[in-house]
């Protein structure tokens, strides 16, 4: 079985890798658009519908669409699988298609997608030929030069309308806009496998193929459960049985009875016993850490406070300090201005009787000079050296 629907932008390959897969496996490649196509050629009823909606220049409706695919993939080819190529293109026609599987019970396996460069996606959609005939699709890139027909039935080569440079920045960004939100869709249901759509085509149909059969596991099928252990007991103890013979009855077995009972009892007790002793030592881990906690709270504060005082120490001591440098400065200064007046002051005195003597001798002096001339004779000084000359004589 192989259910996929491929997933990628316009000039990815989606249509040449699905042409090969359905060739390699058999299975149809069902494309909306070639439905359509095909269902306006015949005249059906869904195709007269579709019709319309093209003539009156509307998108043909998701209903119609649906109802196409429906109806292809209840022929006997689509029974062992089928390649969805050009739908869903948004959240609600792929939310629509699930439901439309699972009621014809042909859920997907696998969503494909062909991821291509922007640059390389451009290259490609210009140079795209298609055969009007058989719908193969061609590149002029890889062609031979000069070769413009179909390899199938010779029919020339066109290329479409859509694949015009002038049309293609706006396709790929329509489908930026609706088709991409399906990446994330798609990978959330578990069923997305991205495949490498650039070099040589069949190395990306390798890719493909590997991806296509590998069954990815859906999301909703993964049960997470927890398994619980069964612990054996470590040492089996005999059951031993006492004979209780009651009064005015047949002898009865304490065991026996104590099983009938009460079967259920036992394990629950012993079950509560065992989780009240594992909930002990949680309880001791849990009070010795509100203990540690507060400790540690405690030392915090504790350190805190010690940190506290002895800055508020530091600081007194900076205070005191800067008022004992600022009263010693002024002492110092107003004793050097003491000492300076007290200097001048001694200077002063000192100089009054120097200046006095000074003007005493030169007084004497001037008493002496004078003093000869106011005796008026030179013979008393005289007659007083002599008596002085004779005095030393006479002690000799």
């Amino acid at each position: 079985m192989m259910r996929i629907v491929l997933l990628g932008a316009p000039g990815s390959g989606k249509g040449t890798q699905a042409q090969r897969l359905q060739a390699k496996y058999g299975v149809p490649q069902v494309s909306s658009g070639d439905l359509l196509r095909d269902a306006v050629a015949r005249g059906t009823a869904l195709g007269l519908k579709a019709k319309a909606a093209m003539d009156s220049g509307q998108l043909v409706s998701d209903d119609i669409v649906l109802g196409l695919i429906r109806d292809r993939l209840g022929r006997p080819d689509a029974a062992n699988g089928f390649i969805l190529d050009g739908f869903p293109r948004n959240i609600d026609q792929a939310k629509a298609l699930s439901k439309l599987l699972e009621d014809i019970g042909q859920p997907l396996e696998v969503v494909l997608l062909l991821d291509v460069r922007r640059q390389s996606l451009a290259r490609r959609l210009t140079g795209r030929r298609s055969c009007p005939k058989c719908g193969a699709i061609y590149n002029i890139h890889s062609l031979p030069a000069g070769v413009m027909t179909c390899a199938r039935d010779g029919t020339e080569l066109y290329q479409r309308p859509d694949d015009k440079e002038e049309v293609i920045d706006k396709r790929l960004e329509v489908y930026e806009r609706q088709t991409r939100p399906l990446v994330r869709h798609y990978t959330r249901l578990g069923l997305l496998r991205a495949v490498a759509g650039e070099g040589e085509q069949d190395e990306v149909f390798e890719r493909m193929e590997s991806a296509a059969l590998t069954r990815p596991v859906s999301s909703a099928a993964v049960r997470v459960g927890r398994k619980s252990a069964k612990r054996t007991p470590r040492s089996a103890k005999p059951v031993r049985s006492r004979t209780i013979r009651p009064a005015g009855g047949a002898a009865k077995s304490k065991t026996a009875k104590s099983k009938a009972s009460s079967p259920v009892v036992r394990p629950a007790k012993s079950s509560g016993k065992k989780a009240v002793a594992k909930a002990r030592p949680a309880g001791t881990v849990i009070r010795k850490a509100k203990s540690a906690g507060k400790t540690a709270l405690r030392k915090a504060g504790v350190k805190a406070t010690k940190t506290a005082k002895v800055a508020k120490a530091a600081k007194a001591a900076a205070s005191k300090t800067a008022k004992v440098a600022a009263s010693a400065r002024k002492p110092a200064t107003v004793t050097a201005r003491r000492k300076a007046g007290t200097t001048k002051k001694l200077s002063r005195k000192a100089a009054r009787p120097t200046a006095r003597t000074a003007l005493g001798r030169k007084t004497a002096k001037q008493r002496t000079a004078r003093a000869p001339r106011a005796a008026g004779s030179r013979g008393v000084r005289r007659g007083a050296a002599g008596k002085t000359a004779k005095k030393a004589a006479r002690k000799k």
